[in-house]
């Protein structure tokens, strides 16, 4: 089982560091990542593994939740079933 994690904001140091960190705490595996730095904003595509977590996805989610609010981010913590259902015509 997957997840993508979104980040969008002002571009500070360590974003990376805090998202995955939180992925850490919770045992979900960074697969992938892709960020881009236009002028001063911060964008960020995260895959994550969540097959191995030690706690229930919705803990995952609300403490990215809660780091977004805290980093003034933009951070959406979507399983990925949920996300390809919003993308499938």
């Amino acid at each position: 089982m997957r997840a993508v994690i979104t980040v969008i904001g002002k571009d500070t140091v360590g974003i990376l560091h805090k998202v995955s960190g939180i992925c850490a705490a919770h045992h979900a595996n960074v697969i992938e990542v892709t960020q881009s730095v236009m002028q001063d904003m911060f964008a960020m595509i995260m895959m994550i593994d969540i097959s191995g977590m030690t706690s229930d996805f919705s803990s995952l989610a609300d403490d990215m939740t809660t780091l977004g609010k805290s980093e003034h981010l933009d951070i959406h913590c979507m399983h990925e079933d949920v996300f390809n259902s919003m993308h499938e015509i």
